[in-house]
């Protein structure tokens, strides 16, 4: 094997698994483990990862900052997937918290359509005008200071509201989860505190979100892996990070 033809394969694995080692690429093809880390060196000099001790690993992206009216637009067959993975759940009777997420609007559009008895609390405009007129779902909104770019309330007037229910289920948006340093992150702070609210008041905390937020990250940190008891996406990220997710008891769907 050429040494470009080795560097293709080892950002396959790369993105595979989001982690190498160097001791497994010198078995898998038979090369020295100086020849791996000289393989690493181009590679991250090339911008396709970062060297740790003994490996490397995917280099995390800075997810981009979008208005609600923007991001409903994006990934949307992912986002049908993860909102009916997050329908089966709901049983009758529940109540349930549904946070500013473009997911959650999917979401609330199938509830819309179903005959589930249920009592939905959320802060998003949207999700509030699309089960308003269903007579067997109860909608509750806390109000507050309504943020513009999220079209949804949030800050202290909303946190107290919410802090006073306790939630059968949470599902939570969010930017992106570092399973390396347990971090659950958001941009805004005013909705990352809202967040956080609702999860203290949850029984069972749900992140929804497309599986390519395990590779990137918003700049505010609301939460901790082991805050959470699911994370509901499109398909299963690579095996290293389910491996972590599952020495802190977080189910993946």
């Amino acid at each position: 094997m050429f040494a470009e033809e080795r560097l293709q394969e080892i950002l396959k694995i790369l993105r595979a698994e989001g982690k190498l080692k160097v001791k497994d690429l010198s078995n898998k093809f038979d090369v020295t483990e100086d020849c791996i880390r000289k393989d690493l060196r181009v590679l991250e000099k090339q911008g396709h990862l970062k060297r740790t001790y003994g490996g490397a690993v995917q280099i995390r992206e800075s997810a981009l900052e979008h208005d609600v009216l923007v991001r409903k637009n994006v990934d949307t067959s992912k986002k049908n997937i993860i909102a009916m993975k997050a329908f089966d759940i709901i049983q009758d009777w529940e109540t349930i918290f549904l946070d500013i997420s473009t997911t959650n609007i999917l979401l609330s559009k199938l509830l819309a359509k179903s005959k589930k008895r249920l009592t939905v609390v959320t802060n998003m405009l949207e999700i509030i005008n699309i089960l308003s007129k269903e007579n067997n779902i109860t909608v509750i909104s806390p109000g507050g200071i309504l943020n513009k770019s999220l079209e949804g309330f949030t800050g202290i007037s909303a946190i107290e509201f919410i802090s006073k229910y306790k939630f059968d289920r949470t599902y939570i948006g969010s930017c992106g989860v570092d399973v390396y340093d347990r971090s659950i992150t958001t941009f805004e702070i005013e909705d990352g505190i809202t967040k956080k609210a609702a999860m203290e008041s949850g029984k069972k905390n749900y992140i929804v979100m497309e599986s390519r937020k395990f590779y990137s990250d918003g700049n505010y940190k609301f939460a901790a892996v082991d805050d959470i008891d699911c994370i509901i996406t499109d398909e299963m990220p690579a095996d290293e990070i389910r491996a972590i997710l599952d020495e802190f008891s977080v189910e993946i769907i």
